[in-house]
């Protein structure tokens, strides 16, 4: 997801079972295993029919539309899908864990359907069929900078040959990952590099899931129970 930074964990421990977090990573998975089954002619064929296109995205084409959808589910490459997948194995477990289950599948598709309208909003004209999950990923980030500002995450920087593994504030690194994203997505504005899509990274996709996962999170957090007071108390 075009970081220099390589997260290993963070220190924040979900209360209950992410279901939806590892049937995504699952189903992700699968559905690429099937990708590359296809064979290379195979493979284009499906990412030139399911990809999300911006040139072919409107209303004269109903289903551009759908692919919004069936765009995050597909990659294109194992390293694409792998570390996609580990971020939202890394982060998507706290967030479902505030959503619920069902709010968290439905925060996610939005993240994702807005990501994809951003990229289409910075690529009108390109004919490059864009991929992936990192939209809808961006937006669990987005989420994670709202609902966890007190966690930490252990995280690897390249320090010339040497690894350094490094504990440092959630909202620091997601601040810097977001920065890393906004500054490559106005330089490819700059440089009319407009296209960000299959064979490159769609940088507006990432800003836009990231903004969608921001604004939105509280709209799909679930009530949290109230404990009766059951200690001593006095009438009144």
């Amino acid at each position: 997801m075009g970081s220099a930074m390589f997260p290993i964990r963070d220190t924040i421990r979900s209360q209950s079972y992410p279901y939806l977090t590892y049937s995504l990573i699952g189903i992700n998975v699968l559905i690429f295993l099937f990708e590359a089954s296809l064979g290379q002619a195979g493979f284009e064929r499906l990412v030139q029919s399911f990809g999300l296109i911006p040139a072919r995205f409107g209303a004269t084409m109903a289903f551009s539309w759908v692919t919004v959808f069936t765009s995050m589910f597909l990659h294109g490459s194992w390293f694409h899908v792998l570390s996609n997948m580990w971020m939202l194995f890394i982060f998507g477990d706290n967030v479902e864990d505030r959503m619920g289950h069902l709010r968290f599948l439905g925060f996610y598709l939005l993240a994702g359907a807005g990501a994809g309208l951003a990229h289409v909003v910075f690529s009108l004209g390109s004919r490059l069929p864009t991929v992936g999950a990192s939209g809808a990923i961006a937006g669990v980030l987005g989420a994670y900078f709202v609902l966890f500002p007190r966690s930490r995450v252990l995280t690897l920087v390249p320090l010339f040959i040497l690894p350094w593994f490094v504990e440092i504030p959630a909202m620091l690194y997601l601040a810097i990952w977001f920065l890393t994203q906004l500054s490559s997505g106005l330089l490819a504005i700059g440089s009319l590099g407009l296209t960000g899509g299959f064979g490159g990274i769609a940088w507006w996709a990432h800003i836009g899931g990231f903004v969608v996962g921001l604004l939105t999170v509280w709209l799909f957090l679930r009530r949290r129970r109230t404990v009766p007071y059951s200690g001593p108390y006095t009438q009144y």
